[in-house]
């Protein structure tokens, strides 16, 4: 049967591309869709306002600025509850499918034992999602239709930008609830980067970043608890020119995470971030080797 997907008349997701880019950055945000069909919400056991509790949500919109900047922002429509981008392509749980998954999946995975799968199982602090479990041609064609042409898309931003100026830094955007129930520890700092303990972009671009943001007046941690997930790993090869540093908001900075409307906070963070934006990309080349080879 043919793939159908209603992401209430949108694209499954979209490039708002600069006139002319200009700096060699790219910003994703993968996890900010708040595009609930009314068949997604009825095949769920969660109410509109719950299912959102794992949704980066308002991030592509704090990150609009970037361009005008000169610089293509990548954003997802549909919701990270229906398909997880940060996740390999086949992290699956087979107990979540009727139908036998395919022998390449990774179903022992961390993530899949949390119920963050590829198509995930929970949204935040184990709230099942599905009132019964999903045909497994569904999670294939989920992977097929939507996360190999987003993964496709960000590919050739990537390769385009390599090419044109030897090097791209990928800015990958995320939120972050600002406590956990679970946790006895204090509440979260206001920004956390994520350079896989830097092994996914240089350095000298993750300690601007955080001095930066610091400057700012902001508390900022490093890799902890969050040190990039599938996309920083995946796409991050400094040695050959490739950058990737992930950025996790903290949501009590810019909206109720109760009602899951932006706050007092958000206009604030918005001009902040600009500025954030501006100096970081304004770093100078030499602190960012670049490559010859073109990003595969």
């Amino acid at each position: 049967m043919p793939f159908e997907a209603d992401f209430n008349g949108l694209p499954a997701f979209e490039v708002l591309s600069p006139a002319d880019q200009r700096i060699p950055y790219i910003f994703n945000s993968p996890h900010s869709g708040r595009q609930y069909s009314k068949n997604f919400l009825a095949s769920s056991r969660l109410d509109e306002n719950s299912i959102r509790r794992s949704e980066d949500a308002y991030v592509d919109d704090l990150f609009a600025h970037v361009v005008p900047l000169g610089a293509p922002l990548l954003r997802a429509h549909f919701p990270r509850a229906y398909l997880d981008v940060n996740r390999e392509p086949y992290e699956l749980d087979p107990k979540m499918f009727d139908g036998r998954l395919p022998v390449y999946a990774n179903s022992r995975s961390i993530r899949v034992a949390g119920g963050l799968g590829t198509v995930a199982r929970i949204v935040s602090e184990n709230h099942e999602i599905y009132r019964h479990k999903l045909p497994v041609e569904e999670a294939l064609s989920r992977i097929e239709h939507i996360y190999k042409p987003y993964h496709s898309t960000l590919r050739r931003l990537l390769a385009q930008t390599h090419v044109t100026f030897g090097y791209s830094v990928l800015i990958d955007c995320h939120s972050m609830p600002s406590s956990v129930k679970c946790q006895t520890t204090d509440a979260r700092p206001d920004f956390i980067l994520g350079d896989r303990y830097g092994t996914s972009c240089s350095s000298d671009l993750t300690e601007f970043a955080c001095s930066v943001l610091r400057n700012m007046g902001y508390s900022v941690s490093r890799n902890k608890p969050y040190a990039g997930g599938f996309i920083t790993e995946h796409y991050g090869r400094p040695a050959s020119g490739l950058h990737a540093l992930q950025i996790e908001i903290n949501r009590g900075l810019y909206m109720d995470e109760a009602s899951h409307q932006p706050s007092a906070g958000f206009a604030d963070l918005f001009h902040n971030l600009r500025n954030f934006a501006r100096e970081l990309t304004a770093m100078p080349d030499a602190a960012l080797p670049a490559d010859s080879i073109a990003a595969e």
